[in-house]
Formats: C-alpha cells, sequence, structure tokens
C-alpha cells in the first residue's frame, strides 16, 4: 500500500474491544488488540495516504452464538431473542461508507449498535 501510494485497512472489532463483560475475557482480549493494532497502525502510517479504520459493531446476529454455545442452535437463538439485532448487511453498509469516502477523509473508528442495545452489556428485550 506505501509503495502504491493508496490504500485503506479497514479492521472489524468489536463493542467488547471497548468494554469488557464477565466470561469475555479472552473475546475482550482479542478486540481491545484490534483497536490497538487499528490506533497504532493509523499512527505508523501518519505521512502516507493510507487510511485505517476499525469499524465496531455491538450485537450482529450472526453464528457466532451457534459457535459460542458449541452449536446449541436454542441457546444461540436466544441470545438475540426480544431485540433487533445489527444484521450482516448493517455492518457491511458502514464498512462501504467508510471505504467510499474521499481519499483525503479518514474515518479512524465507528461504533455501531442497534438501538436495543446501550453497552456491551446492557440491552433492552422486549419479551
Amino acid at each position: 500500500m506505501v509503495a502504491r501510494n493508496r490504500g485503506h485497512v479497514i479492521n472489524l472489532g468489536s463493542i467488547a474491544g471497548h468494554q469488557t463483560y464477565p466470561g469475555g475475557n479472552v473475546y475482550c482480549g482479542t478486540k481491545a488488540a484490534v483497536k490497538a493494532i487499528s490506533e497504532g497502525l493509523k499512527q505508523d502510517l501518519l505521512g502516507t495516504p493510507i487510511r485505517v479504520t476499525s469499524v465496531d459493531p455491538g450485537m450482529v446476529e450472526t453464528e457466532f452464538s451457534e459457535v459460542r454455545f458449541h452449536g446449541d442452535t436454542e441457546r444461540a437463538k436466544k441470545v438475540y431473542q426480544g431485540l433487533t439485532p445489527l444484521t450482516p448487511d448493517d455492518v457491511a453498509d458502514v464498512i462501504f461508507f467508510c471505504a467510499t469516502r474521499s481519499p483525503h477523509v479518514n474515518i479512524n473508528e465507528v461504533i455501531l449498535m442497534p438501538v436495543d442495545q446501550a453497552s456491551a452489556t446492557l440491552v433492552n428485550r422486549r419479551i
């Protein structure tokens, strides 16, 4: 990218990189690392036209919960029960927006959450 004099690194983090929660120490730690890598890379690339963005979503309905609960689909479904999570398309739209700004514009970080989520652990469930 530096040799080509253009480029954009977009890292996918998580709200878990900003706020820890019980039982999430490893996941939160890895997402905090994504945040630190993005910030450090932006500093290291200062003076070049390379852009660096970290997109950090809250709850997104994906297979993540099913993997987390080792294939227990019923338990995984309960994670999103009573609320409207983000969709993968929501996250993709934000990534596309960041990637298509003018070359002189860098969006350093985006935290996107569903309306039903206020923090890593505080959600509004309509049950």
